[in-house]
């Protein structure tokens, strides 16, 4: 047996006897809804400064909470990013993402849902779980987990014999969970919507309900920033012949197809929107609102237009930049985060926010340090992103950011390292890479980039993973 293996599962009584739920538990436990949003990314929201979207209930919700300005995806992708949302842990040492099989039993043992389970939580999920997993639903105390399916896969479930699309749908199993909760035991639930993922390559790409579609008629969204040529040019040629250029094709390549999208987007965002209002009514008329904390954020970010691309998979800040925030009503005081937050912290902050410690093995931190005043914010100075899969189509990338500077560079294609000064260059359009002013920036970050990737591999529990 694998050395790493056996040290796991000698360490596994400890870690899991300190988390039995026989241990004293305190009496006032708050309850937790974590909201994850599909591609949705950070500046998709009102809060962040978007003066054409309209999401009244998350903005109020930023406002009365602490929002995280520049909260990351360690990977940009779905699978690999929920994976890490699931356990706190980087792609790099869980090695899940698409095509990768079953996330290892090993992993999703250390999942906040399974600790927060053996630990007196009452756990319940619903929508797109995005991890392959057997018997997922059994994780959970209540379960459903789908995600769209078929051309129009949005309007896949009903209600009392009636079609519903999926938004409302998780927002009605969501409200009937919290409807029958009982207030003798604290819960986590996970709402989890498919919205607002496109739907390829369907010619309408967006599927929103009817009452959201007579939302943002009347405006005309700005073209994207970085739409010239040139920018699409600069990129290698694997990415400008790849799936960014092809869904770039289904949904901005004409003024009109931009302009559907964009509004499909925003529509699709807005509903979801919708049903976090109703879910905070419910929670006032339950006397459940002043012992539930919410946190809600998105999977991975995504190319609107920039570069002339659409979708994530890329080291930009457009794939990686993702809303974040959190409603504890135990914090009386509004904040605004500005140093980095990241997917891998959920899982460490849900397990605090019910007293359950973190597995040592965890890479991420808790963010309650931000705002509770007995804890510990992380410190960071470099971040590692990457994006594994070993697609042709979406080429694998690797790289690091500091406040100040980003280093990516493309895994199995010919193509030039990338560097960035975020401070002047904040829209990562002048590669400074070849210029040999930065050498010893570029050579730092390159070293420190190869460091992290050692260090993350040696983590693993579970020996060698398909896109290494």
């Amino acid at each position: 047996m694998n050395s790493k293996i056996i040290k796991y599962l000698a360490l596994s009584p400890a870690v899991f006897g300190s988390l039995s739920c026989n241990r004293q538990q305190p009496a006032q436990r708050p309850n937790i809804i974590f909201i994850l949003t599909d591609d949705q990314r950070w500046d998709a929201l009102g809060y962040a400064g978007n003066k054409d979207i309209q999401t009244p209930a998350i903005d109020k919700l930023a406002q009365e909470g602490v929002y995280f300005r520049n909260a990351f995806v360690t990977t940009p992708i779905s699978a690999a990013s929920r994976a890490s949302i699931l356990t706190g842990l980087y792609e790099r040492t869980h090695g899940y993402t698409f095509e990768t099989g079953n996330l290892p039993k090993e992993y999703m043992d250390l999942s906040y849902p399974v600790l927060l389970r053996k630990n007196g939580y009452k756990t319940a999920f619903y929508g797109k779980l995005g991890v392959n997993y057997e018997q997922a639903e059994s994780l959970f105390d209540d379960a459903e987990i789908y995600d769209r399916s078929g051309r129009t896969g949005y309007y896949s479930k009903t209600v009392d014999g009636d079609t519903v699309h999926l938004t409302p749908y998780t927002g009605y199993l969501a409200r009937n969970f919290i409807s029958a909760a009982s207030i003798d035991q604290p819960f986590c639930l996970s709402i989890s919507f498919s919205a607002p993922h496109a739907h390829d390559p369907a010619p309408e790409q967006y599927f929103w309900g009817e009452e959201a579609g007579l939302l943002y008629r009347d405006i005309v969204i700005a073209p994207p920033k970085l739409g010239e040529d040139k920018f699409f040019e600069s990129l290698p040629e694997e990415v400008r012949k790849g799936y960014n250029r092809v869904r770039w094709g289904w949904r901005y390549d004409t003024p009109e197809k931009y302009q559907h999208s964009m509004k499909g987007y925003y529509r699709m965002i807005s509903e979801v929107d919708n049903e976090i209002a109703k879910i905070r009514e419910l929670l006032e008329e339950k006397g459940l609102a002043d012992n539930t904390v919410i946190i809600f954020m998105g999977d991975n970010g995504f190319f609107l237009g920039e570069r002339q691309l659409a979708g994530k998979w890329l080291m930009y800040d457009n794939s990686l930049r993702v809303p974040m925030l959190i409603y504890d009503p135990g914090n009386k005081r509004h904040k605004d985060i500005h140093e980095p937050a990241l997917n891998i912290d959920m899982a460490p902050t849900i397990l605090d926010l019910a007293d359950v410690p973190s597995p040592d093995i965890y890479q991420g931190k808790s963010l309650r340090g931000y705002y509770a005043p007995d804890k510990t914010a992380p410190e960071r100075k470099t971040i590692l992103f990457e994006h594994l899969w070993k697609l042709p189509q979406i080429p694998s990338s690797e790289g690091v950011r500091t406040e100040k500077w980003k280093y990516f560079r493309y895994r199995f294609i010919d193509a030039p390292e990338e560097l960035y000064d975020l401070e002047n260059d904040p829209l990562e359009t002048v590669n400074l890479a070849p210029d040999t002013t930065y050498r010893d920036i570029l050579f730092e970050l390159r070293e420190e980039c190869d460091r992290q990737i050692q260090q993350y591999r040696d983590a693993r529990i579970i020996p060698g993973i398909k896109n290494d």
